[in-house]
């Protein structure tokens, strides 16, 4: 029951955070009708408020001083730009911006996609978080800062109003201007627009009516998965960073709590957190490092229980309502590094017999080793591939199908102006999304399990003594 209600307290906030961004758009603020005194104003007519010397009822427009509208380097502390509108004063959100047409349809992929991309800020719930941002070009070489400087919508995606040195932030992400016409500095930006330019996704931003493309960071994949070298690299500490360094926290806490217990309680039946914990290790211990690496299991146990414990933490936190909503294990690059580490661990304690069977097939025909020794050699390679494919993919469809679930909220409701359809959509999405989240919870042990005992399995395979003497006597 209690999960029952959790899940459903977290499917109406998503529900009405992202129907108040629906409806209050923020990519592309045409601030027509206010007057930014300190910012550059080509853009911004103050059509709708008399800004004379008088005093306007709580708006004091002498002398530019905009009580409750302090809009000095663009710094909205008047104004909440979070989920609620603005139709007193007059903003046009869902016009035009830089002459381009905005689209406000709900797209249920496009929306669940960005929920489980990398961000530059960290999300409890619907409050952003800045994160420190540490970014290298060529060109302007390493600038560092706190996201919060892009001064983005502490309630929404994140999109950024201001352009910094070039780079800004959109939907949490940052990107950079590529364009050296664009100043450099802190510039109030109008917004941005998103187009499809030779089947990829660009993002532009509108500065003084003007739209200036912008570049993604480097993933440095050369295109295999769509990605590839850009004009910036970005090292920041990312939402996905956070929720590891949180998680490696939490670890390390848990297990020193246990390893004193251990030693306080020695010959004592374990109680608490460590009779929470020692039968995972014990089931790893026998049921994967014994069958798999035999006598020398204890070298490979405390390396094969980081690798099940770290997986099993992130997958675990990845699925915590309201708590960032990180999605670690379904980023490349996160099963990526680890895939590599298992590789070199697997290949740097090969055996000569490993090598040998590898590069040579003793035993095998001339004709056979034509074909056994390249699929070998193509093995090499496939086996860390496919478990840094298994645990992204599998991961990543678990959120993409809690979000779309999610997304029936808004289909059923068609985006809020259907109200029965709305609550209809609300009441499945929850079952759903339940039903969802105990597979999610499942998979997340199973795909700990799998990565360590297929590592477990590459190391015992790589290690094993052939005694190719004793065999020929028999």
């Amino acid at each position: 029951m209690r999960k029952f209600i959790l899940s459903f307290l977290y499917i109406a906030v998503f529900a009405l955070i992202s129907f108040a961004q629906d409806q209050h758009d923020h990519s592309g603020h045409d601030h027509s009708g206010h007057n930014h005194s300190h910012q550059t104003q080509n853009t911004q007519d103050h059509s709708g408020h008399n800004h004379g010397a008088q005093d306007h009822s709580g708006h004091n427009h002498g002398t530019q001083d905009h009580s409750g509208h302090n809009h000095g380097a663009q710094d909205h502390s008047g104004h909440n730009h979070g989920a609620q509108g603005h139709s007193d004063h007059g903003h046009d959100h869902h016009g035009p911006i830089c002459g381009e047409e905005r689209h406000h349809e709900f797209d249920a992929g496009e929306n669940a996609i960005h929920h489980i991309a990398d961000a530059n800020v960290y999300s409890i719930g619907p409050l952003m978080i800045p994160l420190p941002c540490i970014l290298y070009s060529t060109e302007d070489g390493w600038k560092t800062f706190l996201s919060s400087k892009f001064h983005f919508d502490k309630i929404g995606h994140g999109d950024g109003h201001q352009a910094v040195d070039r780079y800004v932030l959109d939907g949490g992400t940052v990107r950079r201007i590529t364009d050296t016409t664009f100043p450099m500095g802190n510039v109030p930006i109008s917004g941005f627009i998103h187009k499809e330019i030779d089947k990829r996704h660009t993002s532009f931003v509108c500065y003084n009516n003007k739209l200036y493309p912008t570049d993604a960071k480097s993933t440095a994949d050369g295109g295999l998965f769509g990605g590839g070298l850009t004009s910036f690299y970005d090292f920041s500490i990312t939402k996905n960073v956070t929720a590891m360094m949180i998680v490696c926290t939490l670890l390390f806490f848990m297990f020193r709590s246990v390893a004193k217990a251990m030693d306080r309680r020695e010959g004592m039946a374990p109680t608490g957190l460590q009779n929470f914990l020692e039968p995972f290790v014990t089931f790893i211990r026998d049921e994967v490092a014994i069958p798999f690496l035999g006598p020398k299991y204890e070298r490979y146990l405390p390396f094969l229980l980081s690798i099940f414990f770290f997986v099993l933490g992130l997958n675990l936190f990845g699925q915590v309502p309201f708590f960032g909503g990180a999605n670690a294990t379904g980023n490349l690059a996160v099963t990526a590094v680890l895939a590599i580490i298992a590789f070199l661990v697997t290949n740097l304690n090969g055996n000569a017999d490993y090598w040998k069977h590898l590069f040579l097939a003793p035993g095998t025909p001339w004709f056979v080793k034509i074909i056994l020794i390249p699929v070998e050699l193509m093995g090499l390679f496939i086996k860390p591939l496919t478990l840094m494919l298994r645990l992204f993919a599998n991961i990543t469809a678990g959120h993409m199908v809690v979000l779309i679930f999610v997304s029936f909220i808004f289909i059923a409701g068609k985006n809020g102006s259907y109200l029965p359809g709305l609550g209809v959509g609300i009441i499945g999405s929850t079952l759903l999304t339940l039903f969802m989240m105990s597979i999610e919870l499942i998979v997340a042990f199973v795909q700990a399990f799998v990565f360590t005992i297929l590592t477990a399995s590459y190391i015992g395979a790589s290690t094993e003594e052939h005694h190719h003497a004793e065999h020929a006597e028999h």
